[in-house]
């Protein structure tokens, strides 16, 4: 399938409403012989008793395979073609000291766009040189911080930016390299809201002015212009949306090279995953050989050598890794044009999973604390919050027999589930625990309310955050 994610409306019944999809849950995912879900070694039922739902789960072994996977599909597709690659870690996807720590150990690099991203990869003793920062509107300060720490690589965003970087690194006595954004025009198919190169939207610069600030770049000595920078969209599946947006940026390149050095190309990432059995993603090899294919016959055209090349992974290297497990409630069978479907209430919501609620993002659940011989039924798995549309997963099948006091487990949720998480009605945010070689850790503590209380300048300590808040090992007292 080329371009975006199945549409879900192809849900078919399961067969077996127990069975783990290859592809969308973690690889080490399995069921042990009481039928509960097993991650990393270590079962949902133990990992819920020790630290409370919801809870993030990820598997740290999958994360380092998938990072070193990525930067050898890369680096071995840029070498086929004589040049080299860079892969840097996304880590709007999901960042922590411990993602930190695990990616760069696989090699890769890191791209944070905040002042709160870079002092995370900062903290867990990233090389800064080995950092790219980008943003739409990197504050001052944050400018400044980037420089003074040594960044690798500010992505330029703006007419505006350029003055502000090259102000900044002349204060701070610094050749500050960069890279220039734009948008190539190029609109991958995929949702509004994640679609990031076409014209009118916040990102980047025109296509047809990226020679004109490439030299006005050039024509500060506290900058060093690397090169052009692009970002297509998200959740893509193919490379055919890459080799249109390459071709396009590699005319400018041309141009932006005949009066001076242009060392690299950066084309983004946005490499999908599979959420549901209906997603088909192409293997991340297939995708940088014909990414490297489609940037070697546009230099070879255009008469020029081949750039070294980089790329954003994010998705595709922490999104399966991850599951979220959740307490069931309430079971509320409701009619609807199909049937009756049946709808499962968790103890969580859109405060840890805000996808469905910001772009219809489908996911695929499973029963975590056994398995059943019930047939399959119809569920929208819903969120605990004051909001109609607090769905977690809009469709799935799961046994008959789904009730209070079940576990159930949520697929792929590695990416942009803590990372938008939110403490709307006053909910407090799960822990985030790293599953391996059956260990379990606490990577990102839990919050309480006494968390929340204690950011409110108002409350005076009275004890009752202690009446409402049973933290479990997750959490914080």
């Amino acid at each position: 399938m080329a371009g975006h994610a199945a549409d879900r409306r192809t849900l078919e019944v399961p067969a077996d409403p127990n069975a783990l999809v290859e592809g969308v849950w973690p690889a080490s995912a399995t069921r042990d012989e009481a039928g509960r879900l097993v991650v990393g070694g270590v079962d949902a039922e133990t990992l819920a008793a020790r630290f409370g739902t919801p809870l993030y789960v990820l598997d740290e072994g999958e994360v380092r395979a998938r990072a070193a996977r990525t930067r050898s599909a890369f680096e071995a597709a840029a070498r086929r073609i004589g040049t080299e690659a860079t892969v840097y870690y996304a880590g709007k996807a999901f960042l922590s000291t411990a993602i930190v720590r695990w990616v760069t150990e696989s090699g890769l690099a890191v791209d944070v766009c905040s002042g709160g991203e870079l002092a995370v990869a900062l903290a867990a003793g990233a090389d800064p040189a080995r950092l790219g920062f980008h943003g739409n509107n990197k504050s001052e300060a944050e400018i400044a911080a980037a420089v003074e720490a040594g960044v690798g690589a500010l992505i330029i965003d703006s007419e505006i930016e350029i003055e502000r970087v090259a102000r900044a690194a002349a204060a701070a006595g610094r050749v500050q390299r960069v890279r220039l954004r734009v948008n190539s025009g190029v609109h991958a198919s995929t949702h509004e809201f994640l679609a990031t190169a076409h014209e009118d939207q916040k990102f980047g610069v025109t296509l047809g002015r990226a020679v004109e600030l490439g030299e006005r770049i050039r024509s500060h000595p506290s900058l060093e212009f690397l090169g052009l920078h692009c970002h297509i969209g998200s959740q893509i599946f193919d490379a055919a949306g890459f080799a249109e947006s390459a071709a396009r940026l590699l005319a400018e390149h041309a141009a932006l090279l005949a009066t001076g050095p242009v060392p690299e190309l950066n084309l983004g990432g946005g490499f999908g995953i599979a959420y549901t059995a209906a997603d088909d993603p192409a293997p991340i090899e297939r995708i940088a050989d014909g990414i490297a294919d489609a940037v070697a016959e546009g230099c070879r055209a255009l008469g020029i050598p081949v750039p070294k090349l980089a790329f954003e992974p994010g998705r595709t290297i922490v999104g399966p890794a991850g599951i979220t497990l959740y307490r069931v409630g309430t079971v509320k069978p409701v009619p609807t044009e199909e049937g009756w479907r049946h709808y499962v209430s968790v103890d969580g919501g859109m405060s840890d999973n805000a996808r469905f609620a910001l772009y219809g993002a489908d996911y695929s659940a499973r029963l975590a604390s056994r398995s059943s011989a019930e047939p399959a039924a119809l569920v929208r798995i819903a969120g605990k919050h004051c909001e109609a549309g607090d769905i977690v997963v809009d469709r799935e099948y799961l046994p008959h027999d789904v009730g209070p006091g079940d576990l159930v487990a949520v697929a792929a949720t590695g990416a942009y589930c803590w990372s938008l998480s939110s403490n709307y009605n006053h909910v407090p945010r799960p822990a985030v625990v790293a599953v391996d070689q059956g260990a379990a850790r606490v990577i990102v503590r839990g919050e309480t309310i006494a968390d929340l209380l204690a950011r409110d300048v108002g409350h005076e300590a009275s004890g009752t955050s202690d009446a409402v808040s049973t933290p479990a090992e997750g959490t914080s007292e």
